[in-house]
């Protein structure tokens, strides 16, 4: 394509997004591959400022409790999961759980998040059982089960997608992470997690929970094996989604691990290494600049940690995820960054913001001026 074209097509491109059209694949893909990486960080920082003129960064306090490693999808792109007959297999007992909640709540948490493996015996009567006792004995929201496994309780139990959410909910479910994403699209799924659900289940399993009043994320791991513009079709299938039910809260990117993975001791990634800090803020920005529906979009600071996270609040996010008191997917991985509620407040701070901590929907509960 010869230059002139090239800085033309950009150029055009960039006068959308400063009119607030919104912009198509092909737009976001020559963002990819002709913008500055600070150009795209103003533009989404802008964006950012028009959503949230209040300055504000917000921040959830919670805990991530993974009730059991034992999977049957054995995800190539995953250091958590073991077989049943493993020695460091495991499955958390209720009073494990109940303790780990109880410890969560006397260090301020308004969340739990709760997910674990595809056990090959969990139907939904286990989960009913569970969600009813949290809710009994805590106040708490239960952010829990990703796609994968609302799927996975479906089939164990002989449901619909539907009908599982619905009891799940009746339950104690009170919404539902967007794990179990990776790249929402089925040839890269087809290599990196064959066994687990493809892209269009998913969906479905986002839009009967928004159907039901139950809110969700949505959530993007790249620097595998994926292209650009699979990056691009990712996108455009939760901004779609999200045209239609208006049931996803925030949008949260993180990078490919590959320490302790299948994926990554055969160096099948797309990039020649990790996903740098640079992979990440550009595809950070340009998720803020093509989901035009989302308001809020999160930092990453369990995978690239507080230095870049600080960093991403001016390149289009607006909300440092959580204090997460406890995490181990990441952390199987060999990556263990750890951040306190206090550092967190001061990220922010240091930055130029005004932090918040909010709950699971957004609602800002305090503020630290």
């Amino acid at each position: 394509m010869p230059v002139c074209n090239t800085i033309e097509k950009l150029e055009a491109v960039i006068d959308k997004i400063k009119s607030g059209q919104r912009i198509s694949e092909k737009d976001a893909i020559i963002l990819f591959e002709e913008a500055d990486l600070l150009a795209l960080g103003e533009l989404a920082d802008n964006i950012r400022k028009r959503l949230h003129p209040d300055n504000i960064v917000t921040f959830v306090v919670d805990r991530n409790i993974n009730y059991t490693n034992i999977c049957i999808n054995k995800c190539s792109f995953c250091a958590f999961y073991r077989n049943q007959p493993d020695k460091d297999a495991y499955i958390l007992n209720g009073k494990e759980i109940y303790k780990k909640i109880n410890e969560a709540i006397a260090l301020g948490a308004t969340q739990i998040l709760l997910q674990g493996g595809l056990h090959p015996e969990f139907d939904i009567a286990f989960y009913e059982n569970l969600f009813k006792k949290i809710k009994e004995k805590f106040r708490i929201q239960l952010h829990a089960l990703s796609p994968p496994e609302v799927y996975h309780i479906a089939r164990q139990s002989g449901l619909s997608v539907k009908e599982t959410i619905s009891r799940l909910k009746t339950a104690g479910l009170d919404s539902i992470p967007g794990g179990g994403a990776e790249i929402l699209v089925d040839r890269v799924r087809k290599q990196v997690s064959p066994k687990k659900i493809n892209s269009k289940e998913w969906a479905e399993v986002m839009i009967e929970a928004h159907g039901l009043g139950l809110p969700t994320t949505a959530t993007m791991m790249f620097g595998a094996i994926e292209t650009t513009e699979e990056i691009i079709q990712h996108l455009s299938l939760i901004r779609n989604i999200q045209d239609k039910t208006k049931g996803f809260t925030a949008f949260i990117p993180w990078s490919f691990q590959p320490g302790n993975t299948e994926l990554g001791s055969k160096g099948q990634w797309s990039r020649t290494s990790y996903a740098t800090g640079v992979d990440y803020l550009k595809v950070l920005s340009i998720s803020r600049i093509f989901l035009d529906n989302f308001k809020n979009i999160q930092a990453s600071w369990v995978t690239q940690g507080a230095k870049i996270a600080q960093v991403a609040l001016r390149f289009g996010a607006n909300d440092m995820g959580s204090t997460m008191i406890e995490e181990n997917v990441v952390a199987a991985a060999g990556v263990s960054y750890r951040i306190s509620k206090e550092e967190i407040i001061g990220i922010i701070k240091d930055a130029g913001f005004i932090p918040a901590q909010r709950n699971t929907t957004y609602q800002i509960l305090k503020t630290f001026n």
